[in-house]
């Protein structure tokens, strides 16, 4: 087993040896460090010893192991040593169901939406704080206060670990839904890192979306993000060179893109318009599918495009959406009337390199060569991403000669 394909386990076992963990002994702060011990124990045994036959038990046996041994140590605990006893051994224990169960405690009724959507990217997604931290805009210190503190009120407040009734599963959708794209987009395209994809995460978060659809298949905003998913991740085999460089959109081979996911994609999307309310999901998958009906880059319906982010940005307030609006502008009626949007996002998105790389785009296609190279140079300093540093350089590179 190859060192990524290793790492690439172990991620994908995390979340659910830790569902597994707290179910069994209802501690989530406590599971998630015997968890991490586990994990830890499995790196440095196993490429000795060789991967056992069934990795998911032999984790969660070591981190009950480790639960345990808390649990013996401290005497005001013997309850809950007594309770866990009573469960089937860590082998009987079934179900990647528990990932689900994990994603909707996690978007508990005792936190604030966004501190929710932060400890669910860290327990489900797998995502580092600084990660989470970067796709919230906020420094790392705050946002490791703000998933310490989650942890802690959902210790607090004693609710056990199962999946909530269903009037209580509606109020966390939301949060749920937000939690799924967000990890989605850093598996799309990764913040940090040598790879622009991240596919262990758009992966998981697609199954999960799938099993949330499978589980409430009349939610039309349901189905949007998965219909976005799969309508956005049908391009992912054009996006990367043979070097591993980033290729966008107008210059990618959509010969590659995935056929299949496209048209499972535009059904599902089909089949939750018909519920009747739109919401920001479905519009944006609506916005995929416009890019992907394209069969060249001049085909594509910009002034449809141009309306619906018109339509999103007045749903959202989103600053992320002006950008992408900005940029649809721009296709339609040309680089001013997009640069003249950008201006509004110099307080919202101030020193965030989309922001930059956009502007750059725009100057670019106005002909204005200096200001381009200028921004192009900015933005390459401001991503943690490899790929993205290196397109951006190699435009800005371009244009001095």
């Amino acid at each position: 087993m190859t060192q990524a394909s290793f790492d690439g386990l172990l991620r994908e076992l995390a979340p659910q040896v830790l569902a597994v963990t707290i179910r069994r002994f209802g501690d989530f702060s406590a599971a998630e460090d015997a968890v991490q011990e586990a994990l830890l124990a499995a790196a440095l045994h196993w490429p000795a010893e060789g991967v056992p036959a069934s990795p998911r038990a032999w984790l969660i046996q070591a981190a009950g192991h480790r639960m345990t041994d808390q649990i013996r140590s401290d005497q005001a605990r013997r309850r809950r040593e007594e309770a866990a006893a009573r469960e089937p051994p860590a082998a009987e224990v079934t179900g990647r169901d528990d990932t689900l169960k994990l994603l909707f405690m996690c978007c508990h009724p005792a936190l604030t939406t966004p501190s929710a959507i932060a400890l669910t990217l860290r327990a489900v997604g797998g995502l580092t704080t600084t990660e989470i931290a970067s796709a919230f805009l906020v420094p790392e210190a705050t946002m490791a206060q703000r998933i310490s503190r989650a942890k802690q009120r959902i210790k607090a407040s004693g609710v056990p670990f199962r999946m909530p009734a269903a009037a209580d599963r509606a109020a966390r959708l939301r949060a749920v839904l937000h939690v799924l794209y967000l990890v989605f987009n850093e598996g799309y395209t990764s913040s940090a890192g040598q790879h622009l994809h991240r596919t262990e995460l758009s992966g998981e978060a697609i199954r999960l979306a799938r099993m949330v659809h499978q589980m409430l298949p009349a939610d039309g905003e349901v189905a949007g993000l998965l219909a976005l998913m799969l309508l956005t991740d049908a391009r992912r085999p054009a996006r990367v060179g043979p070097g591993g460089e980033l290729i966008p959109l107008a210059e990618q081979d959509r010969t590659y893109w995935d056929q299949r996911l496209i048209a499972e994609g535009t059904a599902v999307l089909t089949h939750g318009l018909a519920a009747g309310v739109v919401g920001e999901y479905q519009v944006q998958a609506m916005i995929a599918a416009l890019h992907d009906e394209a069969g060249r880059v001049e085909d594509t319906d910009w002034p449809q495009i141009l309306a619906l982010y018109g339509l999103l940005e007045r749903m959202t307030g989103n600053p992320m959406v002006t950008l992408n609006r900005a940029i649809a502008a721009a296709m339609v009626t040309g680089p001013a009337a997009g640069l003249q949007l950008l201006a509004d996002l110099d307080g919202p998105l101030a020193g965030h390199y989309r922001l930059a790389a956009v502007r750059a785009h725009l100057y670019e296609m106005a002909g204005d060569t200096e200001a381009a190279v200028a921004n192009y140079r900015a933005a390459a300093a401001r991503t943690t991403s490899t790929p993205e540093q290196q397109y951006l350089a190699t435009r800005a590179a371009r244009l001095q000669h």
